[in-house]
């Protein structure tokens, strides 16, 4: 085992968490833990003391909890070299990085790093800082380790299965991606509070700031992968527009305990009514391929879940991901064709079977349903799981940190962060 060490820094949101959901063998038992004491600290503890507890698989983790005002500033003391987490409080969040990386930390940041337009120039110096010091800083998408994703990826390289993009129009994008998320959920087997913070679209971050990172994500990893994108460039920004969710004073009473409205929430209140501004849609161009993003929140959804829709029209077919009701909103990819693709199709399946095996392929009408097993479908959790393990190779040798990463972070951040600002035009 190595002396690598994780430093846990104002834990606000379970994806802290999660992170610790298994041990891994680079990394010691002992953490650090800097935030001030409250509820979010206290939530986090006691989600790592249940991983320690249960009953399969126990994780061992050691926690050195230092609970104070001066936080970041006992943060800053930290060895340099180690992994410092951060998730929650958004607005912020930059500033917490740029400390990190100024004590020689590598940076896992819960996503997102930004929600501010203006915030991305200080995103870029701080990246610039973290590579003249060999740090790897990244956000936590863990959306690329999911299977659908990584077939869609897979099939999408397939010029004799997608062709080329097509750039759509206005009236039909060229690549099309919406998610759908609850607030009312369980996660790790229990339901999970908020924090009244989390309601504040100045702190927590409207949706396309949000959620929506994962969206341009993947729209960008899928359309070009390995490619770095130049946000000054590429990317123009068509049209964007946001409403709102209503959260009765019941319901927020029961995700986050508070008996009545805090001050903050107060301008956004209407009666015993919150209007909460979750909800986003945007639409803009990439390298002349129009892109449509749409990112909201509901109390619960109809699948009882977060869903995720997307898809990728290519001149010989469209690839999708769909959560449908008529399929009790498991979530399926398809393959619908545009051209005479089968041959081609069925080799590519059975060339992806050496690393994803159980997959195949069924005939559905015009189109193809790519079959799933469910040893494949891993599930949001385990995707964090997925997600450090690379980081922690890249900790291990930065050279294999991905070289366009940096570009494509910028490149991300600008279209959810002017988003944002064009929605409010």
């Amino acid at each position: 085992m190595s002396d690598l060490r994780l430093v846990i820094v104002d834990p606000g949101h379970f994806h802290a968490a999660l992170v610790q959901k298994e041990m891994y063998p680079q990394l010691l038992p002992d953490v650090h833990v800097h935030a001030p004491l409250g509820p979010d600290l206290v939530d986090y503890i006691d989600r790592i003391a249940r991983f320690n507890a249960r009953s399969e698989r126990p994780t061992h983790w050691r926690l050195d909890v230092h609970a104070a005002p001066d936080f970041l500033d006992r943060m800053r003391c930290e060895s340099a070299g180690g992994i410092a987490i951060l998730s929650g409080r958004n607005r912020g969040k930059i500033e917490r990085i740029a400390a990190a990386v100024e004590a020689g930390l590598h940076v896992i940041a819960d996503k997102p790093v930004i929600i501010r337009r203006e915030d991305l120039a200080r995103f870029e110096e701080v990246l610039d800082a973290a590579t003249a010091k060999r740090l790897v800083v990244a956000d936590l998408m863990t959306g690329r380790h999911d299977i659908i994703a990584r077939l869609i990826h897979a099939l999408r390289a397939d010029a004799e299965i997608f062709g080329e993009p097509v750039p759509g129009s206005w009236d039909e994008p060229g690549v099309s991606l919406r998610n759908v998320h609850q607030l009312l959920k369980t996660v790790a087997g229990v339901p999970n509070p908020r924090p009244p913070w989390y309601f504040d679209i100045t702190e927590q971050g409207e949706a396309l700031a949000d959620t929506g990172t994962h969206l341009a994500d993947r729209a960008h990893e899928t359309l070009f992968p390995g490619e770095a994108l130049d946000y000054r460039r590429d990317i123009r920004l068509d049209a964007a527009s946001r409403w709102p969710t209503s959260v009765s004073l019941a319901q927020f009473q029961q995700l986050t305990g508070e008996a009545r409205w805090p001050d903050f929430l107060a301008p956004c209140v209407r009666g015993d009514v919150l209007e909460y501004f979750c909800n986003g849609r945007l639409d803009y161009r990439i390298r002349g391929i129009h892109v449509r993003l749409e990112a909201r929140w509901e109390w619960q959804t109809d699948a009882g879940d977060d869903t995720h829709n997307a898809v990728y029209r290519g001149s010989r077919a469209r690839l999708e991901q769909r959560q449908e009701a008529g399929g009790g909103y498991r979530p399926e990819l398809y393959v619908a064709p545009e051209a005479e693709i089968a041959a081609a199709l069925e080799r590519r399946i059975a060339a992806l079977q050496r690393e994803y095996p159980g997959i195949g392929l069924e005939r559905h009408g015009g189109e193809y349903r790519v079959a799933i097993p469910d040893a494949l479908r891993l599930g949001h959790d385990a995707h964090f799981v997925e997600f450090t393990r690379r980081f922690i190779a890249y900790v291990e040798d930065p050279d294999l940190f991905p070289a366009p990463e940096k570009a494509n972070l910028l490149a991300k951040y600008y279209v959810t962060t002017e988003g944002v600002a064009l929605s409010h035009r």
